[in-house]
C-alpha cells in the first residue's frame, strides 16, 4: 500500500540516508517520470517525502530536470508543503562559502525550460512573493534555536547552466538586486505556486561568483566540496524545521488557486 505525505523535501540522498522506516515509493505522472523514486519516512511526528532534485546519482543537470513530474509527483502523494535547499553563489562580499541564505524574492534568467502546468486557458497566477511566509517563519526560527546564522531575505537570480556565470554576468545579477545566484530554484518554485504548494528555499553559499571573487572562477570542484562540508548543518536545520511548518495553512499559498478555472484536474 502506497503511502502518503503532506511535506515533502526537495534536496540531495545525503539529506535523508539515515532516516529510520525509510520507504522508497515510485510514482508515475502525466509528464514523465520525476528524477527518482520517493522516499517517504515520519521525521517529528510528520509524514515526509524526500526527493533527490538530480537524481540520488546526479544524472541529472539543471536545463533537463524534469520540474513538472517531480512537483506532479510530490502533490500527488498528498504534499502540500516543500522545503527545498539548494547549492548557490554568493553575489556579494559579505556572503561567503558556509552561509545560509532565506531568499524572499527570485529573479528568472533560465531560457529553455517549460515553467507551466497550463497550456491552455487563462490561469494568471499571483507571483509577487514566490516563497511561502510560513515557511521562512519556520526556517527562520528553527536556525535562531539552533545558534545558526541565516542571512534573511534576498534575491536569487537563476541561471540556465550548465555553465556558470561570466564576470561580465555576475556583476549585472548584482547591479539587478541580486544576492545569491542557483541554476535549479525556477521553473521549480513557480511550478509550486501552480499546483498551490507552500514552497520555501533555503540556500547554502558554497562559493562566490565569479564577478565577486577577482582571482578565480567558480569551479564544479569547490562548490560539491564545501556542500559535502556543510550536508550535516543543512540536515540538522531541515529536520527540525520540520517539525516547525503548520499542520493547517493559513498562507497566501494555500488559496492561490482559489477563482481560477484550472484547465487541467489536480490530484
Amino acid at each position: 500500500m502506497s503511502r502518503s505525505a503532506d511535506l515533502a523535501v526537495i534536496g540531495g540522498s545525503g539529506l535523508y540516508a539515515l532516516l529510520e522506516d525509510a520507504v522508497e515509493q515510485k510514482v508515475d505522472t502525466p509528464f514523465g517520470d520525476p528524477s527518482d523514486v520517493v522516499t517517504m519516512a515520519t521525521v517529528g511526528g510528520r509524514d515526509v517525502a524526500f526527493l533527490p532534485r538530480h537524481g540520488r546519482d546526479h544524472r541529472f543537470p539543471p536545463h533537463r530536470i524534469n520540474y513538472r513530474a517531480n512537483l506532479w509527483a510530490l502533490r500527488s502523494l498528498g504534499v502540500r508543503q516543500i522545503l527545498a535547499p539548494c547549492a548557490v553563489g554568493g553575489l556579494r562580499p559579505e556572503l561567503g562559502p558556509g552561509t545560509f541564505v532565506l531568499p524572499d524574492q527570485v529573479l528568472d534568467r533560465t531560457t529553455s525550460r517549460v515553467r507551466t502546468f497550463y497550456d491552455t486557458g487563462a490561469v494568471h497566477l499571483t507571483y509577487a512573493d514566490p516563497y511561502c511566509p510560513a515557511g521562512r517563519d519556520a526556517v527562520r526560527v528553527t536556525a535562531a534555536e539552533q545558534g545558526q546564522e541565516i542571512v534573511d531575505g534576498g534575491t536569487m537570480v537563476v541561471i540556465e547552466g550548465p555553465r556558470f556565470s561570466s564576470r561580465a554576468e555576475s556583476r549585472s545579477y548584482t547591479a539587478a538586486g541580486g544576492a545569491v545566484v542557483n541554476m535549479t530554484g525556477e521553473p521549480e518554485a513557480t511550478l509550486a505556486r501552480e499546483l498551490g504548494l507552500c514552497y520555501t528555499s533555503i540556500a547554502l553559499v558554497t562559493d562566490l561568483d565569479a564577478g565577486v571573487e577577482g582571482d578565480h572562477g567558480v569551479t564544479q570542484e569547490e562548490v560539491f566540496r564545501v556542500f559535502g562540508e556543510n550536508t550535516e548543518r543543512l540536515r540538522a536545520l531541515l529536520l527540525a524545521a520540520i517539525g516547525r511548518l503548520p499542520e493547517t495553512r493559513t498562507c497566501p499559498c494555500s488559496s492561490s488557486l482559489d477563482g481560477l478555472a484550472l484547465p487541467i484536474e489536480l490530484p
